[in-house]
């Protein structure tokens, strides 16, 4: 197969939550167990460090690699969902993996893979492991794809353990409450391994100290530790926490004497860290008159951060361009949204997508009006040839409407 029929062979053939949703949630690790051992346990030959929460995993992760990168280092980064192309999962110093190696981890195993219904999730993890590996780097960043404690990624054993913030999403996996969802997340937390917590709540901050105590893990809160934060090229507000638990995490980092990084590789590796990394879709700016942001906040949590953040533009006219995926709470979500703004409903092109039709309908009972398109492209369109100069258009609610977008 070349590189298109493999990815197409995966997307098709195998559970993959981007696009099926909870049908292809696995509830255990034994089929990532059982590749490790097929592919002779890559990531026992790896160095890591290990990202989860409910917002910030992937910012977190870009700017740890573009500070690792900034001090001279080989650095391995494994991230999910992708915006474009699958390869922008698996990177080293920004460099996505070749097309070539995609195609020959997956027909070399694919034998393997059917027999054992392996998940798309699971193969991938097991083809970022595996290239590491052969590529020899010297620190990889392994974000975790959903929860934690029964996420494919959790078969490493890192040098620091990260969790970013807890919020409200794919509760139907990890549970209802703060304290549930927190004590999945916390499932990544390793005997004797530190661990770096972003933001918390008083509900968290209990599940995670009862947690390290469990596993004798110091832990760090890095809210209350790091009070001087630098500039990046990152300029959502939300950054700001995703900075203070990179330097935290570096901090850790210097204190086990495995890696030479100064205050100057910090500094850069934050103003750098999108040429460095490639990473897209976050607060970014497409278009000056008028001013076009797209953001990948898509629950509760980014999106109220995001939706302030916006409050603080100066503009005209608001416009959003908006779609969601059809298991999102919209009772939750929609309540956020400014009731003054043009709204233009679309579906995201993905089988999970929500109809525009529906979300059209439900805006309505939170005085969101607007128009619905038949693609995320006519409605982006339609919002530029609908906006004057100084007007504002921002475009989210999912991550496969910034993707289109893009």
């Amino acid at each position: 197969m070349n590189y298109q029929e493999t990815i197409d062979w995966m997307f098709s053939q195998l559970p993959m939550y981007q696009t099926q949703g909870a049908s292809a949630y696995k509830k255990d690790l034994t089929n990532t167990l059982l590749l490790s051992k097929h592919l002779n346990h890559p990531e026992k030959d790896l160095k890591c460090i290990h990202v989860a929460g409910t917002n910030g995993k992937g910012s977190t992760s870009h700017l740890l690699a573009s500070i690792l990168q900034e001090a001279g280092y080989k650095v391995g980064l494994y991230t999910s969902p992708h915006l474009k192309d699958y390869r922008e999962r698996i990177k080293i110093n920004g460099e996505e993996i070749s097309e070539q190696f995609v195609c020959e981890f997956i027909n070399s195993n694919k034998t393997f893979f059917e027999d054992n219904q392996l998940s798309f999730f699971e193969m991938t993890v097991g083809l970022a492991f595996e290239y590491f590996r052969k590529e020899k780097t010297d620190i990889n960043i392994i974000e975790v794809g959903m929860g934690g404690r029964l996420d494919s990624t959790n078969i490493i054993k890192p040098l620091v353990s990260v969790i970013t913030n807890i919020g409200f999403d794919h509760t139907q996996f990890l549970g209802n409450t703060l304290e549930a969802i927190a004590s999945e997340k916390a499932g990544i937390i390793k005997k004797e391994i530190p661990v770096v917590i972003g933001e918390y709540t008083k509900e968290t901050k209990t599940v995670f100290l009862n947690k390290a105590k469990e596993t004798n893990s110091e832990i760090f809160f890095a809210s209350d530790l790091i009070e001087e934060v630098y500039p990046s090229e990152l300029l959502g507000d939300y950054q700001i926490h995703n900075k203070k638990t990179v330097i935290q995490n570096i901090k850790v980092i210097q204190s086990q004497k495995q890696f030479n990084v100064t205050e100057l590789h910090i500094r850069n590796g934050l103003q750098k860290v999108i040429r460095n990394t490639g990473l897209k879709g976050r607060w970014q700016q497409l278009k000056q008159s008028p001013k076009v942001i797209c953001d990948t906040a898509h629950n509760s949590h980014g999106l109220k951060i995001v939706l302030n953040q916006i409050k603080n533009e100066k503009f005209e006219q608001l416009h959003i361009v908006l779609g969601v995926v059809n298991d999102k709470d919209l009772n939750e979500i929609l309540p956020l949204f400014p009731k003054n703004a043009k709204y233009y409903f679309c579906k995201p092109n993905i089988p999970r997508g929500l109809n525009a039709e529906i979300l059209q309908k439900k805006g309505l009972n939170f005085q969101l009006e607007g128009k619905v398109y038949n693609s995320v492209s006519n409605a982006y369109q339609d919002a530029l040839k609908s906006s004057m100069e100084k007007d504002f258009i921002y475009i989210g609610g999912s991550t496969f409407v910034v993707a289109e977008v893009l």
